[in-house]
């Protein structure tokens, strides 16, 4: 074991449990790495499963909860039923240890424990399946990883870029071994910039094949994605999405409306999200009539072309913030909102929804988050205008439009 999976804690090492035993995966999620929750949550045999299978690939983990369910388990079957020889050398110590702690409660353990044919599983290596998501860039474009064991042997590990309106922009595609596979995928959520959140394999391709559907006719998909998309779309149409898995979650009841719209406006304007532009097409209208503003000698103050511009700016936002706009911010809310509910920023992700649902549902003339969003995507044409100075034709372009290359 390495290093960088001695330092793997439980809530973690139960994600991973939950991918390899996706039977159990509905009981395990739902405990949140929590001990006392997962015990609730599980019979015995499922308790001596999933306790296996951290013995056997998460040892530091395994031991940890053995040594949990031997304090608290009044049944404690599910750690008699496991034989300490059947596993590595720091599983067979974290086993015994919990073991003898049952001892000392005056629970009777057999010096020498039987074999059950649910003590072990087969291996981690034999299978591998898993996914990871990363959130919006500016554009709206994100970051999908798929592992998947290749019939040779190996792992075959797929990293597409996507944006729903524009479909698969980049896809690379290599091959690894299954340690070093896990390891990609491990570091994909340690990263710092753009850290990935585990997402169910189906939904990651029901993504892909989203995109695909919707893809550009300006710009072609990537030539290894020909070869590759029945695998990377073969998904069901009533594939949950990441929205509709962290709604079902969370909800979005713990923030008001507007609260949360004041909270998206902030992230909008310091970077934090978005601005995920809306087509070219939305807002030539109002960057037009910026320009004359700019151009008129008619205003003469700087008062009276701020008001002027402020007037305009607020006209648009119904023209632009039509009923379909307004659902595709939303989703790009709640779709952040999932990958914040898997790092462990869950209140952020509330507020997220919440904001989502007042996307949907209050009028943009009224929603601070629609108007900062536009003024953030036309800032430099609002302020020519304002200045009374003529844009050139890269100032009148929204920013981040243009999105990743």
């Amino acid at each position: 074991m390495s290093a960088a999976d001695a330092e793997i804690g439980l809530p973690e090492a139960l994600e991973r449990a939950a991918s390899a035993l996706p039977d159990l995966a509905d009981a395990i999620r739902p405990a949140n790495g929590d001990p006392g929750q997962l015990t609730d949550a599980l019979d015995a045999e499922s308790a001596g499963r999933v306790l296996a299978w951290l013995l056997e690939h998460e040892p530091a983990s395994g031991g940890e909860l053995a040594l949990f369910w031997a304090d608290e388990l009044e049944d404690a079957g599910p750690l008699l039923a496991l034989d300490p020889n059947a596993y590595p050398k720091p599983a067979r110590k974290a086993l015994r240890r919990a073991l003898h702690r049952l001892r000392s409660r005056g629970v009777d353990v057999p010096t020498a424990a039987t074999p059950k044919t649910v003590a072990k599983l087969a291996p981690m290596d034999e299978a591998i399946d898993e996914a990871r998501v990363t959130g919006l860039d500016p554009s709206g474009a994100r970051i999908l990883y798929l592992a998947k064991d290749r019939a040779g042997g190996g792992v075959r590990i797929f990293q597409a870029v996507i944006e729903a309106s524009r479909g698969v922009l980049e896809l690379e595609v290599f091959e690894a071994g299954r340690a070093r596979a896990r390891r990609f995928l491990r570091d994909t959520e340690k990263r710092e910039a753009w850290p990935a959140a585990a997402l169910p394999p189906v939904t990651a391709r029901a993504l892909i094949a989203e995109a695909a559907a919707n893809q550009s006719r300006e710009r072609s998909a990537p030539r290894a994605f020909v070869e590759f998309r029945s695998r990377l779309c073969d998904a069901p149409p009533d594939t949950p999405t990441p929205a509709q898995l962290v709604r079902d979650e969370l909800g979005d009841d713990a923030v008001a409306g507007d609260e949360a719209l004041a909270r998206v406006a902030g992230w909008f304007e310091g970077g934090t999200v978005g601005p995920w532009p809306p087509a070219r097409e939305r807002v030539d209208g109002l960057i037009e009539r910026l320009q004359e503003i700019a151009k008129s000698v008619v205003v003469a103050s700087g008062a009276a072309r701020e008001e002027q511009v402020e007037s305009v700016v607020t006209d648009s936002l119904a023209e632009i913030f039509g009923e379909d706009e307004r659902d595709r911010v939303a989703r790009c809310l709640d779709e952040t909102a999932y990958v914040w509910w898997k790092t462990g920023r869950e209140a952020d992700a509330r507020t997220a929804l919440a904001g989502a649902t007042g996307f949907r549902t209050i009028a943009p003339e009224a929603n601070p988050a629609a108007r900062k969003m536009i003024e953030v995507l036309l800032r430099p044409a609002i302020e020519n205008a304002i200045a009374g100075e003529a844009p050139t034709d890269t100032e009148a372009t929204p920013e981040g439009a243009e999105g990743p290359d």
